[in-house]
């Protein structure tokens, strides 16, 4: 892997130094994971949008459809846990 070197001011590189050490990572590591919360940050804000531009019916149709698959998944846990019963 290629290395660089950034810049920062010595305040913040002694913050991310510190906070690197006490999760006991490298300054890259920390700077890696830094950078990944800040992408996941950017996904759920972009579904948190998505969701909230959603018109209301296709929101109900949705929780109307995950009703039923929930219903079938208890109703197949059930049936699942009869046949166990009688094997058992």
């Amino acid at each position: 892997m290629t290395t660089t070197t950034i810049k920062v001011d010595c305040e913040t590189r002694d913050r991310l130094k510190a906070q690197a050490s006490a999760a006991g990572l490298t300054l890259g590591q920390h700077l890696a994971r830094l950078a990944d919360a800040a992408d996941r940050d950017a996904r759920l804000s972009a579904l948190r949008d998505a969701v909230a531009a959603t018109p209301q019916r296709d929101l109900a149709d949705w929780a109307a459809e995950a009703d039923l698959w929930e219903a079938a998944e208890w109703e197949a846990a059930g049936s699942e846990r009869r046949r166990a019963t009688r094997a058992g």
